[in-house]
Parts: C-alpha cells; structure tokens; sequence
C-alpha cells in the first residue's frame, strides 16, 4: 500500500484531522502508512522523515467510529501542541484504540501517558498566557479610547483557544496581543486575527507599569519566598516578557536578611477596626479625635438636611484609609431626607470622582434607566455608597477601578451609618458583595442571596443583588436576560416604592 499523504488547513486544524482520520480508518490505512503535513509545510511527522513520496488520501466513505469521548476531548487540547508528531500520535492512538478495547484502561501504555503529558503541557502553556500577559497602553490617532497592547511568546498554539478568556474579561478595553504565530485585536466588539508580530512591535513601559514595579516591590514577602515552587508556576523561560522580572533575582537574593530584620523589628500597632453600627452609639462617637489621619468631627446640627452637608464636608478632609489622599473629592449620598429607599453600591467611580455626586457614570445610567422602567419616582430614593473616595489604579492615562479592601470599607462605615443615621429611610438595597457586607456585618453570596430581604443590626430590611456594573461588564450576548433578571430583584422593593402603573389604578 502506497503511503498516504495528509495535508491539514493549519496547526490546529481539529475539524480537519477528525474528518481525514475517519476516512483513513474507513479505507483500512495503519498509521505507518500516513504522513500529515499543514499547508504551509510547517508540520510534518518525525517518524517519515525517510519514506517513500507520498500520494494524497484518496479515501472518500466516512465511518462511524466509537471512541471514548475523553479521548475526543484530549485530541482537542493535543492538538494545539507544537510538537510536530503530534498528528501521527493521534491517529496511532485512534488505530489502537478501535483494535485494543483494553488500551483505554492501561494507564502505563507509552502511547497513552506521552499524549496526557502532551495535553498537560498545552492546559500550563494556556494558564500561563491567561496569568502572564501584561498590557500596556498606547494611544492612536483618531482613537478617544486607548489601545492596550501585550506581547507574548507561547510554546504551544494556543492563542486562538484562548483569545476567548481576554474577551469576557476585557470586553469594554480595546486590547492587541502580538505573538511570534499570530494577533490577536479586539476593538470591543469584533476580534481580528492577524499575522505574527516581533517582540519589537511591543510597546515601551508606561506609567502603570511602573506603578506595578513599585507596587510589586512593596508587597514582596521574603518570609513567604518558595523559589522552586514559583518556578515551577512561573518557568524562567517566561520572565523576560515580564516586568517585575529584573526584581526578582534582588528580592531573592535580600529575602533571607529581610525576614531576620521582620523578626527582629519591634510589633506595629494594628490599625483599629470599626465594628457596624456601632452596637447602639451615636454616629459622632464612631470618630476617634486620637488618630492622627482621622478628621476632627464637628457636632452635628439637629436639622438633617444641615446634618448632611456638615458630614459630607467632613468626608473631603477624611484620611483614616489611603484612598482619599488620591481622590479629587469625596462623593456623598444624594437624595431627600425621609427618603423611603437607600441605595448603597460600593465606591464611586471615575465620573463620580470628577462630578463630586453618586452614580452619574455607565452604571448610575444603567439604574436610572431601572428606576424609570420600574416606575419608580427618584424623589423617593436616596443614593450613596459605602466608600466615600474612589480607589483606582493607573493603566497608562486611564484611572481603573479598584475593589477596595475590607479594611478600607471598614473605615468608611461610620460616614455610612451617619447617613442612615440622618436619613432614616425605611428600608435599604445593597448592591454588590461590597455593599451588602458593609451593610449587614458578613461575608454575602450575592448571587445565592440576590432578590431576598434580609435584616441589619438596625433591624432595617436590606434588599441583596447585583451591582448596575457587573451587568455592564458581563457577556453582552446575556446582557438583556440578565437586566430583566436584575429588574425582577429590584422590583422585590416595590412595596416601598409603588410603582406609578399602580398608583394610577389606585386613583
């Protein structure tokens, strides 16, 4: 029998492999009379190197084969790997398979644990291009938003298998990836493959990265330093496309004087932490005057209206946590006193911080758009959040949003209960994890918990769901479903928030 020749579209071309390996199985051809190559000539099988010229599959009857569908799934992975005999693996290992029903239960078979490994090592090689890659910010002519562009150097084909992580993840950014193979441009609503790129065609460091050095320099534990293990996580081969590589050597080298002089170092005073609600005391006593960062808060008047405006002048000069060193101003809470429902979410973003007033952003439009569908009047609402400042990060020029911790939360709690304090709503909707933990004193599963009442140490009824900004940043193919969704959690407020539908029938 005449050697037969298989030319595949591309490296990863699976649906091609499948189909030329049915027909090689249907006209009886063992694996040592088959050569696989791509177009482009790039991948042939190292064990033909010597045979005979090789004719085209000439196979045209498909046949139905029964294979176990964990093999299925592993050619799918094993596939992308650049070892170029990774197509004659595989079909010698479909061949066996369909003649030894017992290979599927050997697990010592040579065969069998040299394409698991296979497999393992394209699974890391994913991981580490999802872990690794490190954006930086370029500006284009003609373009308001920037472009984040990364370059990375895979060892496997795996760049269009994982192209789908960077768009959920960064479905808003604009973002290019440049690898040796091919790239990848997302410009937020179609991705573009292209031609291969060299490292040069990366951009140079920016602001944020070296924002990030600093950062990654502070946060260095010498006591928890695991060189083999972070290695192993981490292959060498991969640092020089990193930027806090060049620190890492010097952070190693330090580490074991650095944890002597911890050890020996005098104990800090820990940073006091404000419990919720104060357990019954007033808000004007949940300041400490003998903390140095805290601001010195003045009496407040009986009016509340007068209240509110003392306490958000109060909140501009706050310090008790970092974030508000950064700000351009604090963002109080807005809406009438009385106000039957407050709306808490977690900070203000970057709109807010530079208008000074709460949820005039993309996710503030989003729950004016829900209170107008739900018919609800604003004149009854009152919107805040749990932090007063907002925390970000820089990526080049743009500030991005930044979970602040529970430490931080926990300092700005009190300016939370002063406002409940003034405003004396009826009841309270949390929205996020933030909120409702700051709100209720626990850890929350917002999505277990969302759309249900629950009770703060106040006694308040709190109602738990989803911030307006984890729709905005979700599959926008689910976008619809999950806003009605979230409208239907909302509308659980109803009986405190008639809506107008309603209250017309009424008349």
């Amino acid at each position: 029998m005449a050697h037969q020749l298989v030319t595949l579209d591309t490296e990863t071309d699976w649906p091609g492999f499948r189909r030329q390996a049915r027909l090689l199985v249907a006209g009886l051809v063992p694996p040592d009379q088959v050569s696989w190559c791509t177009r482009d000539g790039s991948s042939t099988s190292e064990l033909f190197d010597e045979a005979p010229p090789a004719t085209q599959c000439k196979y045209t009857g498909a046949a139905a084969l029964l294979v176990p569908a964990s093999f299925l799934s592993l050619c799918e992975v094993v596939i992308l790997h650049a070892d170029p005999g990774r197509f004659a693996l595989l079909y010698r290992l479909l061949w066996r398979l369909l003649r030894e029903p017992g290979l599927r239960h050997d697990p010592l078979d040579a065969d069998c644990l040299r394409i698991r490994r296979m497999a393992q090592a394209v699974r890391n090689d994913m991981h580490r291009m999802k872990a690794f890659v490190r954006f930086r910010t370029v500006e284009e002519p003609g373009s308001d938003a920037p472009l984040h562009v990364a370059w990375f150097e895979p060892e496997h084909h795996i760049v269009e298998a994982v192209a789908p992580f960077f768009v959920q993840r960064f479905t808003q950014m604009r973002w290019a990836i440049f690898t040796p193979e091919c790239s990848l441009r997302w410009d937020g609503a179609v991705l573009e493959r292209g031609p291969g790129a060299s490292r040069d065609q990366a951009p140079p460091p920016d602001a944020g990265e070296r924002l990030w050095l600093t950062y990654y320099r502070h946060v260095f534990n010498p006591a928890r330093l695991k060189l083999a293990s972070m290695q192993r996580h981490m292959p060498r081969g991969y640092w020089h496309n990193l930027p806090e590589a060049p620190l890492i050597d010097a952070l190693a080298r330090d580490a074991t004087s650095r944890s002597e002089r911890m050890i020996e170092a005098a104990p800090t005073t820990p940073l006091r932490r404000i419990p919720l609600a104060a357990r019954g005391a007033r808000p004007t006593e949940l300041a400490m005057p003998d903390t140095p960062s805290s601001p010195e808060l003045p009496e407040l008047p009986e009016d509340p209206e007068r209240a509110l405006q003392v306490l958000h002048r109060a909140t501009d000069r706050c310090r008790e946590c970092p974030i508000g060193e950064h700000a351009t101003q604090s963002v109080f809470g807005e809406g009438p006193v009385g106000a039957t429902v407050m709306v808490v979410g977690e900070q203000p973003g970057d709109q807010e911080d530079l208008q000074g007033r709460p949820f005039v952003g993309p996710a503030g439009r989003l729950l004016d758009k829900a209170v107008e569908d739900l018919g609800w009047s604003r004149e009854r609402l009152y919107v805040t959040n749990a932090v007063k400042h907002f925390k970000f990060e820089l990526r080049g020029k743009r500030r991005m949003h930044k979970t602040p911790a529970q430490r931080e939360v926990a300092a700005c709690l009190h300016w939370l209960e002063s406002e409940i304090a003034q405003v004396r709503p009826q009841a309270l909707i949390a929205l996020g994890a933030t909120a409702s933990r700051a709100l209720l004193g626990r850890p929350v599963a917002v999505m277990r918990e969302r759309g249900h009442w629950h009770t703060d140490a106040r006694g308040l009824p709190v109602l738990v769901t989803l911030h307006p900004s984890a729709l905005l940043r979700g599959d926008p193919e689910q976008r619809e479903s999950a806003y009605e969704q979230w409208l239907k959690d909302l509308a659980v407020a109803n009986d405190y928030l008639a809506p107008r539908k309603r209250s017309r029938q009424k008349r």
